[in-house]
């Protein structure tokens, strides 16, 4: 049998009306086996996410303050939602009020504590749809990360799956041959038994893994947008929709801040390529974006171009620095006992900087590395720069197009922006620009008008 998952995000279960297209699109498609649900995000008379509720609940008891207010709020949204589409307030109840026994449990390790509670959303929404489904004729059978024992790392709010926890989730694709399985998305199980969750928005891994799993020929990811645009939409006007992209394009606009989809998610389909399209839930008539290892050499050569703010550099000037053995591991070593991550090293003869996230830093970080950086390295100069944004042309194309440089930075230079580093990966996949955050606006539409307009 044929098999397609389907993982629909919080937009796409926030309303009745939503729950009802979700129905209709499974029943265009036979093959749409696995359905993945997030808890319900934003309505037009609801505007606070269900898991934001539940991350209020865990905050309040925790301190010991009154949450009851957001507790309702939860439980007002499933009976909303699932009540007037035909599921008994009884059966409504005996899930909902599995809520107040998560949040009797013992709050000693606040970690796993949030974890259980915030994991709820995503647990009552495949129960209920599941129910729901069986109401409507639709074979259905909601199986959940303790019914199969997907296991996890006790990694709490960044959870990641054991080879276990996949092993076991392929005991999905038998069931898949009888029933549609509904999933909740978000968290596993530890071999402890706690419930974990993965980073925010791991409803789109949950779905990978089970695509991965069940050897399904194509993932699919509902969400309120047609697919994933050019450039973003609030610098860009009108950008265009990317047909299909590759998935290390997709990773590199991940990681410059395109949201549309969870970084995370790709690793796990890419050995088997299995495609990954990105769909609207209200617009199915639209094709989507497609995520595949390989696009056709006519398509554009640059798929976008993005940008991301909050960065500051290190820049480290020593002469003859380039005879220094270890100098390289040294600097970065002072980084790593900080426990910081870096991310990227540019570096000429005499000179290297390290590029890092600011929202990492506090005001003692700061002091600690270029102490340690004077003391250890003893460099001629040593500057930080804050405020700093990082502006990524992506495409395949850069593997094989001369001039994408030049153009680049023609582009940025009639623009008037200033340019303050220039990386290229050993992979070609993209070109970074350092430049002033408050230029990135400026540059990104600079750039798009150079390679798309």
């Amino acid at each position: 049998m044929s098999r397609i998952v389907s993982k629909f995000g919080g937009t796409s279960v926030a309303t009745k009306e939503n729950i009802e297209q979700i129905i209709r699109i499974i029943e265009m498609n036979s093959d749409r086996r696995a359905i993945v649900l997030s808890a319900p995000g934003k309505a037009p008379d609801a505007q606070t996410k269900v898991t934001d509720y539940l991350i209020a609940i865990t905050e309040r008891s925790l301190s010991g303050r009154d949450y009851s207010k957001e507790l309702a709020a939860v439980k007002k949204r499933y009976y909303d939602i699932y009540e007037p589409l035909g599921v008994s307030a009884t059966i409504i109840a005996s899930v909902v009020d599995q809520l107040d026994t998560r949040i009797d449990e013992d709050r000693h390790n606040a970690s796993r504590y949030r974890d259980l509670i915030v994991a709820a959303g995503e647990e009552f929404s495949a129960h209920l749809f599941a129910e729901l489904l069986n109401n409507r004729g639709i074979k259905a059978t909601f199986a959940s990360p303790q019914s199969i024992n997907l296991e996890v790392t006790a990694t709490f709010s960044d959870a990641q799956v054991t080879e276990l926890g996949q092993k076991n989730l392929t005991g999905l694709k038998a069931l898949c041959e009888e029933t549609v399985v509904v999933f909740p998305g978000f968290y596993g199980i530890t071999a402890a038994g706690d419930i974990c969750t993965f980073s925010r928005g791991g409803s789109d891994l949950t779905g990978a893994l089970i695509a991965d799993a069940i050897d399904a020929y194509e993932y699919e990811n509902f969400t309120d947008v047609n697919g994933i645009l050019s450039a973003n939409p609030k610098t860009v006007t009108a950008p265009e929709q990317i047909k299909a992209l590759t998935y290390r394009e997709m990773r590199e606009l991940s990681y410059m801040g395109f949201n549309v989809f969870h970084e995370e998610a790709v690793k796990p389909v890419m050995k088997k390529r299995i495609p990954i399209r990105l769909r609207n839930t209200n617009n199915t008539e639209n094709g989507g974006t497609l995520i595949v290892s390989e696009r056709l050499p006519d398509e554009r050569d640059i798929i976008g171009i993005a940008g991301a703010s909050n960065y500051c550099s290190f820049n480290l000037q020593k002469f003859l620095m380039n005879r220094e053995k270890g100098f390289g591991r040294r600097l970065l070593s002072i980084f790593e006992d900080l426990e910081l991550s870096y991310e990227h090293c540019p570096s000429g003869v005499d000179n290297i900087s390290v590029i890092l996230d600011q929202r990492q830093l506090h005001p003692e970080t700061v002091n600690n590395i270029v102490r340690q950086i004077e003391s250890e390295l003893k460099p001629d100069d040593l500057k930080i720069e804050f405020g700093l944004s990082l502006v990524a042309v992506v495409g395949e194309g850069l593997l094989h197009k001369v001039g994408v440089l030049a153009a680049s930075t023609s582009a940025l230079s009639n623009a008037g922006i200033n340019i303050k580093l220039v990386n290229q990966g050993s992979s070609e996949l993209s070109i970074i620009f350092g430049i002033d955050s408050a230029d990135e606006d400026k540059a990104v539409k600079a750039l798009y008008d150079c390679f798309f307009n």
